[in-house]
Formats: C-alpha cells, structure tokens, sequence
C-alpha cells in the first residue's frame, strides 16, 4: 500500500517533467529565420533581370560605339579616316594611313573599351540582378560592345571590322584565351605579314582556346557568345579573304595610297 512519502515523491517527480517532450531538430541554425524570410516573387526577379539586361545592353552598345580611330584622326590629322587607305575606321587602317602613333592609341582604345564594357556590364548584373550568372551578363555585354563597334549609330552603323574590342572584351571574359588568340594573330603575322589573315586565324581560334582553358561555370550563352563574336569578326573581313585568294591583299609594311581603296 503505498504511503504519503511514495505519494509526494511521485507528484515531485511529475512536476519536474515536461510537460511535452522535446524533439531533436535536425535543421540548421538560422533555418527558421531563413523560412520565415519574405520570398521574392519570381515576377520580381525576372523584371529585375529584364532590366539588369537592358541597362547592360545599352551601356555596352554606347561604349563599343565609340568610333576610337575616326575620332582621333579628326582631332590630330583634321581628316576622315573613312576617305583614306581602305575607309575603315581601325587601328590597321589608322596606322597604313600615315599614324603610327594615332595607329596604336586607336587599338589601346578599342581594346579598353571592350574591356571597360564587359567589366561594367557584369558589374550591373551583380548589382541589379544577384541571381543572374555572372559570364551570361558578361557574354551579353561582349556581344553588345562589339555589335557597337562594328555597327555604330554616331557613323550610320559603318564601323569597324572588331578585332581589337573583340580582344578586349574577352580580355576580361575570358583571359587567358584572349592571350592565346593574340598569341595565334602576332605569330600568323610575322609569318605572313597579313593583318587581315592574322585576324581571321585569331579570332577562328578563340572559341578553341576558351573551350579548353576556361573554367569554372560555362554557361551555353557564354559559349554561343564566343563563337557568334569569332564568326562576326570572320564575316567583317569577307573582302580580304576574297582578296586573299585572289592574291590581292596588301601585307602589313607594304606602301599604302593614302586614296580610299576599297575595303
């Protein structure tokens, strides 16, 4: 027959029980803080990413756009580049028309403004559109840039051929391929002394390289990207590759007339 000592004992020990048992959370810290955190509608994100993408089109169109090489030999020379050698507002142009020095400045500029475009263009995507990948904003931009380059507004959208901002674009995108390709155009080049066969082999080569050395997240965009920019560049030199095969094509340190040829 139990006692009173069995009776208190018991309910001292009901009272120091739970009244509900405890379970093991197997989730992590923080994890309902996460849960409880506001969900941004993919409508959100998706205008947010439209936006991100027009913004980044814009300023890479208007950076490619700038026609580098006609406007120095305005400033320096007070001449049209484009009624001069082969019309073409590039650096190869710039330099067989008398410039050596605007020459190389014209190339440094397409190149930085290749480069600066796709900087700022993934920049834009990490900063307006965090769930965009970072190499299609960055493929996005290079396209746009040297869509500019080749088809600029402020010129009637006769440009340049896109060698040079093609480097600088993927001089950022893509480094170490970009170096590679440079690396195929400067060697084709002292082999042949044709700038425009060196650019046609460089910028064939690119997607190889970046096939190959590129690593990390490869986006299908970003690999269309460098294929669509190496074909666009191939097609700019449409002329010269007839002149090519015709025997035609001026070599690099060959006199030039200062008359517009055609291009």
């Amino acid at each position: 027959m139990p006692t009173s000592g069995d009776f208190f004992l018991t309910t001292s020990i009901a009272r120091m029980r739970p009244s509900s048992p405890l379970k093991e959370s197997h989730e992590p810290p923080g994890a309902h803080a996460a849960s409880a955190a506001p969900q941004v509608p993919s409508g959100r994100l998706a205008l947010d990413m439209l936006l991100a993408s027009l913004l980044v089109i814009a300023v890479a169109y208007l950076l490619g756009s700038i026609p580098v090489g006609y406007v120095l030999v305005r400033l320096f020379r007070h001449e049209d580049i484009r009624s001069v050698g082969s019309g073409n507002i590039g650096a190869t142009n710039v330099l067989r028309s008398g410039g050596k020095g605007l020459g190389a400045a014209t190339f440094l500029g397409d190149v930085l403004k290749g480069a600066s475009a796709v900087y700022i263009g993934g920049l834009i995507g990490v900063l307006l559109a965090p769930d965009a990948q970072l190499r299609n904003m960055q493929a996005l931009a290079a396209l746009t840039a040297v869509i500019g380059h080749v088809f600029p507004v402020w010129l009637r959208f006769k440009g340049g051929k896109g060698v040079a901002t093609g480097f600088g674009v993927f001089l950022v995108a893509a480094p170490t391929s970009a170096l590679c390709a440079i690396g195929v155009f400067a060697l084709v080049l002292l082999l042949t002394r044709y700038v425009s066969l060196a650019s046609i082999l460089g910028a064939a080569s690119f997607p190889f390289f970046a096939w190959m050395l590129v690593s990390g997240e490869r986006p299908p965009f970003f690999i269309a990207v460098q294929f669509g920019v190496s074909l666009l560049i191939i097609a700019k030199h449409r002329q010269n590759i007839r002149r090519l095969l015709a025997g035609t094509e001026s070599r690099f340190g060959a006199s030039s007339s200062r008359k517009k040829t055609t291009a």
